[in-house]
């Protein structure tokens, strides 16, 4: 996906679904599953939403942090390239998500 990707929000499902469209104009479907304001930055935690149900079964469920770029009609997502904002924005969704989701640890090699 892109570095800053289009915000599009669609009402109709009863939740909060924004839809994201990527550098080669695909569209992608998440749900918005909070939002926080950390040291004067806007961030959201999303999760990506499968077409079909059945997906739903096999997703991985990986939870997206972007940080809010701009404001009004010139707002973007972008991803978040320093790592040590990445890692303390992360640690407070998990905290503020962990009543709802299971959430697994990436192991990285070392």
């Amino acid at each position: 996906m892109a570095e800053d990707m289009n915000m599009e929000m669609d009402m109709d499902y009863g939740v909060d679904i924004l839809t994201l469209v990527d550098e080669d104009g695909e569209e992608h479907e998440f749900e918005i599953l909070d939002q926080i304001e950390e040291d004067g930055e806007n961030y959201v935690a999303l999760l990506p939403v499968a077409d079909n149900p059945d997906e739903y079964i096999d997703a991985d469920g990986e939870l997206v942090i972007l940080k809010v770029d701009g404001e009004g009609e010139d707002e973007a997502l972008i991803w978040i390239e320093d790592e040590e904002e990445f890692a303390r924005v992360s640690d407070i969704f998990m905290q503020r998500l962990s009543d709802e989701f299971d959430f697994e640890m990436e192991q990285t090699e070392e």
